[in-house]
């Protein structure tokens, strides 16, 4: 066999077999070692590039090796994303060095900020970590509402309800969220976004990363617009009335529970690599259509037309339907009902 078509091919057998491992629960892949580790795959390419006219056996055994030592750290690596990766960010005095301590100082010591948030050697006022609670009061006008997320590196949570039209618990570290609120004519408008500050601190497994606890309102109908990179997005939408929901991100985890949908509901997800998880009710109508490149796909319950789509029994007759939309490279969709 050609060890110019065995590499690839060995890498694209990896990854899926990461998926199907991960799925069935034989391994607990991090994803997010893919938003720290991803240049193994350089490392990978470029190695395969440079012995690609060598057939002798060691290097066929050396690009074999590199292969498999990627995959491994990708798959059983804990990556500290604060210790495993220097920071350097730029202020009035030039670039610096972010530290590990965790002191609230960037000059690698362990002198701690004084009480003005201000390091002893007065560089300027750093923000380590923080939480905010932001909120908007909900007015009987407001039958529609409009909320847009953006910002990576974070966890987004969506379980409960408020009598306000919106409120957020947030915590940050090295970043900030930022809230907005307009109108749209009678439709207000909520922005929440995150502003990165020194980088992406984002650490799935890790007790310091960015999160916002989200509660809505659940009298209007919602559209939501999530935009995010690196995210895990955990969102109970049971109990509200949702007229679209629309997500994008790129290595992230998304696990999303709808309740019935309104006349008309549409979902759209876009994805890179990530995994995706929608709830929908038994009785609810609901039509799937997928465009997943490289991805796994699990419609269990649902009938596949011909035309490459999957439905509910009697979806064509329902009054309240539920459309979803999924497109992604190197995905794992999963639509389950409960």
């Amino acid at each position: 066999m050609r060890s110019d078509k065995m590499i690839p091919g060995l890498i694209l057998v990896a990854i899926g077999a990461i998926f199907l491992l991960n799925n069935y629960n034989v391994i607990d892949f991090h994803w997010g070692n893919l938003l720290r580790l991803w240049p193994i795959f350089l490392i990978m390419g470029g190695v395969n590039l440079v012995f690609a006219n060598n057939r002798s056996t060691w290097a066929t055994v050396l690009k074999l090796s590199v292969v498999v030592a990627g995959f491994a750290l990708l798959i059983f690596a804990h990556v500290d994303n604060n210790y495993f990766f220097p920071r350097y960010s730029w202020n009035h005095n030039g670039w610096h060095h972010n530290d590990r301590d965790n002191d609230g100082s960037d000059d690698n010591d362990d002198d701690d900020d004084d009480d003005n948030g201000r390091d002893n050697n007065s560089r300027g006022i750093v923000k380590v970590e923080g939480s905010s609670t932001y909120s908007q009061p909900y007015t009987p006008a407001a039958t529609s509402a409009i909320l847009n997320i953006s910002g990576g590196g974070t966890s987004y949570t969506l379980k409960d309800t408020t009598t306000e039209l919106f409120s957020a618990v947030t915590r940050e570290f090295y970043n900030k969220f930022q809230f907005e609120h307009s109108m749209n004519g009678n439709v207000p408008v909520l922005g929440l976004h995150m502003k990165k500050k020194n980088g992406n601190n984002f650490n799935w497994d890790s007790d310091k990363s960015n999160s916002a606890d989200i509660k809505l309102n659940t009298r209007p109908e919602w559209e939501m617009n999530v935009d995010a990179g690196a995210t895990k997005l955990d969102f109970d939408l049971s109990k509200l009335k949702i007229k679209q929901l629309k997500i994008s991100g790129g290595a992230a985890s998304f696990d999303i529970k709808m309740g019935q949908p309104l006349t008309t509901t549409n979902i759209d997800v876009s994805t890179g690599v990530s995994e995706v998880n929608i709830k929908v009710p038994t009785n609810a109508a609901v039509r799937i259509e997928s465009n997943s490149g490289l991805s796994s796909t699990d419609y269990d319950g649902f009938v596949k037309n011909g035309d490459g789509t999957y439905q509910t029994a009697g979806f064509s007759t329902a009054p309240n339907k539920m459309y979803i939309h999924m497109k992604g490279g190197v995905s794992d969709f999963k639509v389950t009902r409960y």
